[in-house]
């Protein structure tokens, strides 16, 4: 990968998730810079996990990064070329511009490790 992110904007499609919220793609940042070298930011749209009127908490959260790490993370990698040695998968409850701060919005982040076929949760 270059040193250059590079930017790669959703279909719109819609991606059902182990709580039963559908999903959509946002973007996907290529090669952003992170503390270990280029990550890959999956960024996802999920009304569901809003403060005020969600219906998917913290712990359900959870499950549906890895489930997206595990389906449309690790495929959509495969189709890219070289792996980055970390993804950042994250879910907004609305569309947020990378980088701004929206404080009245819901956002979760998780990052993973690839490991063949499989996303190891890495602290961060």
């Amino acid at each position: 990968m270059g040193d250059a992110s590079e930017i790669t904007l959703g279909d719109g499609g819609q991606v059902l998730v182990p709580s039963g919220q559908s999903v959509i793609l946002q973007d996907i940042i290529w090669n952003s810079a992170g503390p270990d070298g280029p990550v890959a930011r999956f960024r996802f749209v999920a009304p569901a996990i809003s403060r005020v009127k969600g219906t998917v908490d913290a712990d359900q959260v959870t499950k549906d990064l890895l489930h997206l790490c595990e389906t449309v993370v690790l495929e959509k990698l495969a189709q890219k070329g070289p792996l980055p040695p970390n993804v950042l998968v994250s879910m907004a409850d609305r569309a947020v511009n990378f980088g701004e701060t929206i404080p009245e919005a819901t956002q979760y982040f998780e990052s993973y490790r690839i490991e063949g076929n499989l996303c190891i949760s890495e602290l961060f």
